[in-house]
């Protein structure tokens, strides 16, 4: 593991997508000797959009955090606008991207192994390395993840476009983006190509071995709770909490509810029963 101080920000650079990057990356308690809990922000998020919340989450556990932004977003290298984001983007984010980030970092996913908490299309990105690196893995919680594109989905991101345009949603994204431009248009374009339409990871979700705990809320506005159920039938061992009165950010909406069911869970990873 690497030696930071608590809570340091660092910049490893690693080579993914075919070119080097620097990412934003934050310690939580890295002096622990504890469960690494990795933390996967959503399509708009970065290091500084979660606030507190990993650092609740881990205080609560007693474990160590790594939050990171992912290329294009937060203080990590921008996306240039002209590079447009491929379909399999989360694809490629981890079978390439998070073993790079972690090796650079000094981690051995396959002798200190992660937990993931992923939301939005980070918890996509959690399941799919899960799936494509089960021995590299401890447990997966996917918050508000996507399996497969909804036309509910594509509504909700279409009004983010209006609003990104029309309202104040750019100057708020400012605040926690270098690039703002790079990091909306990245996300919002490729999700609203009709290709992407046909996106679907639920092959993948037979091959993760590591426990699961979906969350969702009933009121998720880009989302219905057919994602977490059908993460539960390709991998039966996943546990689903449906959280009512809880729109698309669970660990918004309902924290407490949220960091008590994570530690929860992490507390019982490599327990017997």
């Amino acid at each position: 593991m690497t030696t930071a101080a608590m809570d340091d920000v660092v910049y490893p650079t690693i080579h993914a997508r075919g070119r080097d990057m620097r990412l934003e990356c934050q310690w939580i308690a890295p002096e622990r000797n504890a469960p690494l809990v990795v933390f996967l922000h959503e399509g708009l998020g970065s290091v500084s959009m979660w606030k507190d919340w990993p650092r609740r989450v881990c205080d609560e556990a007693g474990c160590r955090g790594l939050v990171y932004s992912r290329y294009g977003y937060g203080r990590s290298t921008a996306r240039p606008l002209r590079e447009e984001w491929p379909v399999d983007f989360m694809h490629q984010e981890a079978q390439e991207a998070l073993p790079a980030l972690l090796k650079a970092l000094g981690v051995d996913a396959r002798t200190d192994k992660p937990v993931l908490f992923g939301h939005s299309d980070g918890g996509s990105i959690a399941l799919l390395y899960a799936a494509m690196h089960p021995d590299a893995v401890a447990g997966v919680v996917a918050a508000a993840p996507h399996i497969f594109v909804e036309d509910v989905s594509v509504s909700s991101i279409g009004m983010a476009r209006q609003a990104y345009v029309e309202s104040d949603l750019r100057a708020r994204l400012g605040r926690h983006h270098h690039d703002v431009d790079s990091a909306f248009w990245g996300w919002n374009d490729i999700w609203l190509k009709p290709a992407f339409r046909a996106w679907n990871i639920e092959d993948y979700l037979s091959r993760i071995a590591c426990p699961v705990l979906a969350i969702q809320g009933v009121d998720d506005e880009y989302g219905t709770l057919a994602q977490v159920r059908g993460i539960r039938r390709r991998a039966p061992q996943t546990e689903l909490l449906e959280i009512p009165d809880c729109g698309h950010s669970p660990h918004r909406d309902q924290p407490a509810t949220v960091v008590q069911a994570v530690a929860r869970f992490v507390g019982a990873l490599g327990k017997p029963g």
